[in-house]
């Protein structure tokens, strides 16, 4: 019945690619619905007084009294969590029924997204979304190279670049050839960490070193790439997007905890009167002698005064119910469902641009709007419009670059139109830096190389006069950009080498090695050989991070360049320092030693790569900085000056420097004239932020 493949795709121990992220089915959802709503302490009050009102001996009111309302409750918030699960149901067998091009017996069939399983070969086209987390075999693109955009997962919407091994990527599209492949991959567990993944590939006796920038996440979409072929890594519930999905539970807002503190205190007050109450007749019938219960069944057996005082608490629990009340959790269900509706009916939310209407996802948090006190943001690409402008650098003590601003009389950019490659979007205020270029100063000519050098940026040229970059991050696609205009043009990558135009003159680079950005490092490098054998390594990356790292010769140009730095700061620009330094064959060829044994490890892999960049990142030679600017978004200001008047607290989170974060938050009405102190906590420990806030 089944080939040799398709038995071991139905047996293998790995877990299909289904997911799931509604919490009931049919039989599941009565239990489950029913013990979720019964954690609210009037729902379960009123099932207790159901049972009280089924006994006769202690009833005075009918159970229907109770138990319409209580049904009406249970059957209003059940009737909108299967409404809501509904859908999630309905989403997830969407995603599960979408076809995929799986490798099956020497060919590519369809196949649903829910059968493929790991160790599967997916092909992916254009603007499709990742089936599973795949290790890119290869692609349409040359080295085995491919684009992906990330926003399903962290938001981001600008490409990032994931390369296929070398040794993987001449598999090309042959299918033959990829119906072979026999590769084993052996690798961490599955876990949520988006960015980090470390694995070994053993294939015709030879192991390969993974890692993430070889991964497509699910979640993912691929573009710009005509195809690619990848490898089931991890399936279903094991891919790192479901891993950080976490499991979908009920959501409580501050008005049900609110509600269940007050249900408490009521049902608190009404034991006291019920007690009081109680011992009231117990005294009465101990003195006095005669019942006055005749509307009770037991007035003619009970003789004791105390028990009757016991069964009449209970009598008075029931007869004082309504002081718990159950209509309130009516009409808030009833609300909550209005107020989702006015939401989605709501023109002021809608936003034309693309044509998106805002969307209640749930009817359970809506009055959870108007208890904000808090609001936390992130400032590029939230508060500004993440699109970089080069605009000002310093290099060799010497700035460059005239910011333009409002009353200021305009100026006349620079022309580059003697460079057919020049992005005629650029626009630069200062002549004497082209005039600096075409002189051949040797400083400005390091400068715009290593620009065009330290990047992880993909270039595309589809005519020769046009020349397409994609870069991971709008920072570095500006500097590339103006590397590009001012005569330094980045043509083309490969896994070996970089190929430079440099002021009319082709120039091919070999990449040695490139030392990885990453948040804590805050720093990028690379080991480059230039055409005649000198090995360089450039750097670029935050100004309190590299100055640590320069030689002492380098001491009065870093006095200078922090002048100006404090300078483009104060402007609001978000700046870069920039440095490098020679490297003896001798030193690179010990380091390269260290470095290639701990990339090959699983264990430890980023602490001992770690360890390695920071030996040979040493003794650099300061060359200047750069000053980008990112604009404010349309109503960014007006927005945070009526959320101040509302009296919510607003926190804005950026890498920036102390003075372009302070310009900033002036410009965005974050900080005021109209504010008598700015303070500035620097502590760096517990107790030094603590007297600090004193």
């Amino acid at each position: 019945l089944f080939s040799s493949e398709k038995f071991w795709r139905v047996c293998t121990q790995f877990v299909n690619n289904r997911i799931q992220t509604s919490k009931y089915n049919v039989l599941t959802f009565l239990p489950i619905n029913l013990f979720e709503q019964f954690k609210r302490v009037a729902n379960a009050y009123f099932v207790f007084l159901l049972i009280l009102q089924l006994i006769p001996d202690v009833s005075s009111l009918s159970w229907f009294a109770t138990i319409v309302p209580l049904a009406l409750v249970l059957t209003i918030t059940a009737a909108k969590d299967a409404t809501d699960d509904y859908f999630r149901h309905k989403s997830d067998n969407q995603v599960n029924n979408r076809q995929a091009e799986v490798l099956i017996d020497g060919k590519l069939q369809n196949e649903k997204w829910m059968n493929v399983r790991a160790g599967d070969i997916i092909k992916l086209e254009n603007d499709q979304f990742v089936v599973a987390d795949l290790l890119l075999l290869s692609s349409s693109e040359p080295h085995g190279l491919c684009y992906i955009e990330t926003a399903e997962l962290d938001g981001e919407t600008n490409l990032k670049v994931r390369q296929a091994l070398p040794v993987t990527s001449e598999l090309g599209d042959d299918i033959t050839r990829l119906a072979e492949f026999d590769g084993e991959v052996e690798c961490e567990p599955p876990n949520g960490k988006l960015n980090k993944y470390a694995g070994v590939l053993s294939w015709d006796v030879n192991k390969y070193c993974l890692n993430n920038e070889m991964l497509l996440l699910r979640g993912c979409m691929l573009r710009n790439t005509e195809w690619c072929f990848g490898m089931v890594i991890f399936a279903g519930p094991d891919t790192k997007l479901m891993q950080n999905s976490g499991k979908t539970e009920l959501k409580r807002t501050s008005i049900d905890r609110l509600m269940n503190t007050l249900v408490l205190w009521i049902f608190g007050l009404l034991v006291f009167m019920g007690i009081i109450l109680a011992i009231g007749n117990s005294i009465w019938e101990h003195q006095i002698g005669m019942h006055f219960r005749i509307y009770l069944s037991w007035s003619a057996v009970v003789k004791s005064p105390i028990f009757s005082g016991f069964l009449t608490f209970w009598s008075y629990v029931i007869i004082l119910n309504s002081v718990v009340p159950i209509s309130l959790y009516v009409s808030v269900e009833v609300i909550r469902l209005g107020h989702s509706y006015f939401v989605n009916w709501d023109n002021k939310m809608y936003y034309s641009k693309e044509n998106t209407p805002a969307e209640v996802r749930t009817t359970t948090l809506s009055e959870e709007l108007g208890q904000i006190e808090y609001i936390f943001s992130d400032k590029t690409g939230t508060l500004t419009q993440n699109i970089m402008t080069f605009n000002k650098c310093s290099i060799n003590g010497k700035v460059y670059g005239k910011l333009l601003t409002p009353g200021t009389p305009k100026k006349t950019p620079v022309d580059f139109s003697f460079n057919r490659l020049a992005d005629r979007k650029f626009h630069f205020y200062d002549h004497s830096l082209v005039e600096s270029i075409t002189m051949g100063d040797p400083e400005v000519h390091e400068f715009f190389r290593l620009l065009s050098l330290c990047h992880t940026v993909m270039s595309e040229e589809k005519t020769p006069d046009e020349l397409i970059y994609q870069a991971q991050s709008p920072d570095e696609g500006a500097l590339v950009t103006a590397a590009r205009n001012f005569g330094f043009i980045f043509k083309s990558r490969t896994p070996k080498t970089i190929t430079v135009e440099e002021m009319g003159k082709v120039v091919t680079y070999q990449l040695l090695a490139i030392l990885d950005f990453n948040n804590t490092r805050k720093r990028m490098s690379v080991i480059v050989r230039n055409p005649d054998g000198q090995i360089r390594l450039y750097s670029k990356g935050a100004d309190t991070i590299l100055y640590e790292r320069l030689h002492p010769s380098s001491k009065s140009l870093k006095s200078l360049t922090s002048d100006h730095l404090a300078e483009f700061a104060g402007e609001g620009l978000r700046t870069l320092v920039l440095a490098y330094k020679n490297v003896d064959e001798e030193q690179f060829q010990e380091w390269l030693e260290v470095y290639q044994k701990a990339s090959s490890l699983q264990e430890n892999r980023d602490e001992l790569l770690t360890s390695a960049y920071e030996s040979i990142e040493r003794d650099l030679k300061l060359l200047g900085a750069t000053a980008i600017e990112d604009k404010l978004q349309e109503g960014v200001s007006e927005t945070i000056e009526r959320l101040s008047l509302a009296n919510i607290k607003i926190w804005v989170l950026t890498g920036d420097k102390q003075e372009t974060a302070m310009n900033i938050g002036y410009s965005c009405n974050m900080l005021t004239d109209a504010m008598d102190e700015i303070f500035i906590v620097e502590g760096h420990t517990k107790a030094e932020v603590c007297e600090e806030l004193r």
